[in-house]
C-alpha cells in the first residue's frame, strides 16, 4: 500500500459495488440510491436504499444509477462514488486516491468516458478503467500472462460476459446486456403465468437466491411468497418449489449457453485445447445459482467450476491491476 495516496479497485456493478485495496475487500454494497425526487438529494444508499425499494412514499424514489453495467444516471453515480470513497478514506484527504474502475467488455467510448469522468468527479487523483473479465481473471489468479488460453464466464446483475484471455489481454469476448435481472424477470413472468400472481423484483430475487437452481435438485426447497392476484387485485400467498424456479430460468440459462458458444466459435483452436484442459471459471453473483456449474458443463462439454471469490474477484483484480499497470498498459484506459 502506498505511504500517502491509496490505491482502490472498484467494481461498479448494476447490482452491487465492491471496493478492494490490495488483497482486502473494504466495502460491498448494493448499487442503489434513495433520492428526494424534488431535490435529487441522496438520503440513503447501498443496503439501506435496497431495503426501501418498493416501500417509499411518492416524494422518495429508489433507483439503480447503473443499468446493464453502464451509467444511466451520471450525477447520481458520481455522488455515490464520492460518498463511497469518502467512507473508506475520509473527506479530508491531502493525497487523493488512485482508482481502477471496472467496465463491461464492449462498452462504447462514450460509456467509458462517463465512468472515467465520474471517477475524476469523485475527487480521485488518477482514474484507470479495466474490462471486467480481465479484472476478474486477475482476481482469481488465472495465469493470463502466458500464451495459454483461459476462459471466464462472469454472470452479473446487468450483464453476462464471456471472455478468452491470454498474454494479459482479452483474445475474444462477448457481452450480453442481460444478467441476473433478466432471471428475476423470467421468475416474475413464470409466477404470473402459472399462478396468476403479480410479484415484484425483490421477491423474485429472493426466490432465485433461496430456492433457485439451474438443474433439478435431489432436495426440493419451498418458499411461500405474497403477491397481488392479477384478477381481483387482492393479496394472495403461493408456495413455489425449486423445480418451479428451474422451469422459470430455462430460457435465460439457454441464452447464456448461446453466448458462450458464440465466443467459442471465434476462439483459435489452440486456445480451445487449453480451455478443455483448464476448465471454465465462473464468477459473478449469478454463478452462485445452485447447479449452474453442472448445467454449463453438460451444455458446453467443457468443465465449468465456481471460483472461490465469485462476487468480489472483479474488484480484487482491479486493485491488483494498479500494481501491474506496465504489464497491462495495452488493456487499460488511463487519464
Amino acid at each position: 500500500m502506498p505511504l500517502f495516496s491509496r490505491e482502490l479497485g472498484i467494481d461498479l456493478g448494476t447490482m452491487n459495488t465492491v471496493i478492494a485495496e490490495g488483497n482486502q475487500v473494504l466495502l460491498q454494497e448494493p448499487t442503489m440510491v434513495a433520492l428526494v425526487v424534488s431535490e435529487l438529494k441522496m438520503v440513503e444508499w447501498g443496503q439501506a436504499a435496497k431495503d426501501m425499494y418498493g416501500r417509499v412514499p411518492e416524494n422518495i424514489e429508489v433507483i439503480r444509477p447503473m443499468q446493464n453495467g453502464v451509467i444511466a444516471e451520471y450525477e447520481i453515480t458520481e455522488n455515490l462514488l464520492r460518498y463511497l470513497i469518502e467512507k473508506i478514506i475520509g473527506k479530508m484527504r491531502l493525497f487523493p486516491p488512485r482508482i481502477m474502475i471496472t467496465v463491461p467488455y464492449g462498452v462504447t467510448s462514450v460509456e467509458s468516458r462517463a465512468v472515467h469522468e465520474a471517477g475524476l468527479g469523485a475527487r480521485s487523483r488518477e482514474v484507470f478503467l479495466i474490462k471486467q473479465p480481465l479484472a476478474a481473471a486477475l482476481g482469481i489468479d488465472l495465469p493470463i500472462g502466458t500464451p495459454s488460453g483461459n476462459m471466464i464466464i462472469s454472470l452479473g446483475g446487468g450483464t453476462n460476459q464471456v471472455a478468452v484471455l491470454a498474454m494479459n489481454d482479452i483474445v475474444t469476448a462477448e457481452t450480453s446486456r442481460t444478467g441476473g435481472l433478466r432471471m428475476d424477470d423470467a421468475i416474475i413472468a413464470y409466477v404470473r403465468k402459472k399462478f396468476g400472481l403479480i410479484i415484484g423484483q425483490p421477491t423474485a430475487e429472493q426466490l432465485k437466491i433461496r430456492i433457485g437452481a439451474a438443474i433439478p435438485q435431489e432436495t426440493q426447497l419451498t418458499m411461500e411468497v405474497q403477491g397481488q392476484d392479477q384478477v381481483t387485485g387482492l393479496p394472495r400467498p403461493v408456495s413455489l418449489t425449486t423445480d418451479d424456479i428451474v422451469d422459470a430460468l430455462e430460457e435465460p440459462l439457454n441464452e447464456i449457453v448461446s453466448l458462450v458458444k458464440r465466443v467459442l466459435e471465434k476462439t483459435p483452436p489452440e486456445l480451445i485445447s487449453d480451455i478443455i484442459d483448464r476448465g471454465v471459471a465462473l464468477c459473478g453473483g449469478g454463478a452462485l445459482l445452485r447447479g449452474v456449474d453442472k448445467y454449463l458443463t453438460k451444455s458446453l462439454g467443457l468443465p465449468a467450476y465456481l471460483v472461490d471469490n465469485p462476487t468480489t474477484c472483479t474488484a480484487e483484480g482491479a486493485a491488483r491491476a494498479l500494481s501491474m499497470r506496465d504489464a497491462l498498459k495495452r488493456s487499460l484506459q488511463a487519464g
